[in-house]
C-alpha cells in the first residue's frame, strides 16, 4: 500500500484529534494535557515551533498522524502519534515515525529527541526501539511527569544526515 506524508493544516484539525483521541481512550483517559494539544494543535505545537504530519492511505483518506512537540528549547517530544485502528499492521507507523525523525533532524537547534509513554503500548514500544529510541531515565526524571499514565520515558541519539 503506497502511503504519504502530509503536512499540518487546520483542515486536517479534525483528524489529529479524532485519531489520537480514539487510541488514548481506547487505552488510558483523556488527561487535561491531551485535551488542549488536542483541540488546539495550531496553537499547542505549530506555532510554537513543532510539527505535525498526517501519513493518508492511497484513497487519500488520513489513516495516521504525529507530532513533534518543542517542550523547551532545543528539546522536542515525539508525541500524539497514532494510527487508526483499521489500519494498524499495515507499515504506516513506521511510515510516519520515519518522517517524523527525519524532520526533527531538520529543527534548528535541536538537542534532545525523546517520548514518553506506557508499558501497556508494546507494540509502538517494539516500534520506538527498532527506529533506535533508547530507553532513558534521564528523560523519564525530567520529562516523565508531563503525564500522570508515562512510565516510559525513551530518547532518540539524533545523527545528522
Amino acid at each position: 500500500m503506497a502511503f504519504t506524508i502530509l503536512p499540518y493544516d487546520d483542515a486536517r484539525a479534525a483528524d489529529f484529534h479524532a485519531i489520537n483521541a480514539a487510541w488514548i481512550e481506547d487505552m488510558f483517559v483523556l488527561e487535561d494535557h491531551d485535551r488542549h494539544v488536542l483541540a488546539h494543535p495550531r496553537e499547542a505545537i505549530v506555532d510554537k515551533g513543532g510539527v505535525i504530519l498526517f501519513i493518508a492511505a492511497p484513497d487519500g483518506r488520513i489513516v495516521g498522524a504525529g507530532a513533534l512537540m518543542q517542550t523547551e528549547p532545543g528539546a522536542y517530544e515525539l508525541t500524539k502519534m497514532g494510527v487508526r485502528a483499521e489500519t494498524r499492521g499495515s507499515g504506516a507507523g513506521a511510515l510516519l515515525l520515519a518522517a517524523l525523525i527525519e524532520r526533527a533532524k531538520e529543527l534548528p537547534g535541536i538537542e534532545t529527541l525523546y517520548l514518553l509513554t506506557n508499558h501497556a503500548c508494546e507494540a509502538a514500544i517494539h516500534l520506538y526501539e527498532r527506529a533506535g529510541f533508547l530507553h532513558d531515565a534521564a528523560i523519564m526524571a525530567r520529562f516523565g511527569h508531563s503525564y500522570d499514565r508515562c512510565d516510559v520515558a525513551m530518547r532518540l541519539p539524533l545523527v545528522r544526515t
